[in-house]
């Protein structure tokens, strides 16, 4: 048997792509450091079967609930490029109630629910998130196919705190040094940060569940 090439999972934090420890699969944790994230891209892309931006998203459209699952049709934002349609089929038959359509990616992490509402009236994307838009580029660099699937965390009318803003050292691990300065800074963030946390660990065990529901390589020999 001749060597099989990984497919590359592309996740914001550490903790997003443990759910994906099972799964056939490498994953690399962008930590919110585009440049750096490009880096790792243009040297794994080339050996790699396939790519997937994987994990979390924050929703822009007014009809997602926290835990639902979006599958990409296509980025749109810095680097417009379609997903690919057979990958996407699959993982859509996978996770029944799944919604399909763009996703919109330029590296922002939308904090305020007044950002989500104005992208939403200027954008037919379901999800905002950091990553896919670079996952896309080096897909295209590499002429590998690349997918999208992405977990709402946060819904439209949530107000992100200023703690989730500093919450991602760039190796994709979590900073508790800063988040706690955030806090001791502005304690009135609080109640709005433990709300945040429920509902990241919410879409958490969603994401948890769905990585066994599609099975090994996510979906991605199944095309």
């Amino acid at each position: 048997m001749g060597h099989v090439k990984p497919v590359i999972a592309i996740t914001g934090t550490r903790r997003e792509g443990m759910v994906l420890a099972t799964a056939g699969v490498q994953v690399i944790a962008a930590g919110g450091d585009a440049a750096q994230l490009a880096e790792s891209l243009a040297q794994a892309a080339p050996g790699a079967a396939g790519l997937i931006s994987f994990g979390m998203a924050g929703a822009i459209d007014r009809s997602l609930a926290l835990g639902d699952w979006v599958v990409g049709k296509r980025v749109v934002g810095s680097f417009p490029a379609p997903c690919d349609p057979r990958w996407a089929a699959v993982l859509m038959d996978r996770l029944p109630g799944a919604r399909l359509g763009a996703v919109q990616a330029d590296g922002r992490l939308l904090l305020d629910a007044y950002d989500k509402e104005h992208i939403s009236t200027r954008s037919a994307a379901l999800v905002v998130d950091m990553e896919s838009h670079i996952v896309a580029e080096a897909a295209a660099r590499a002429g590998i196919p690349f997918a999208i699937l992405r977990c709402v965390s946060d819904t439209t009318g949530m107000q992100l705190p200023p703690a989730v803003d500093v919450m991602m050292r760039p190796d994709g691990t979590i900073d508790l040094g800063a988040v706690v300065g955030s806090l001791a800074g502005k304690p009135g963030q609080i109640p709005s940060f433990v709300r945040t946390l429920a509902a990241f660990a919410r879409a958490y065990g969603v994401m948890a569940k769905g990585a066994t529901e599609i099975d090994d390589r996510l979906g991605f020999d199944a095309r």
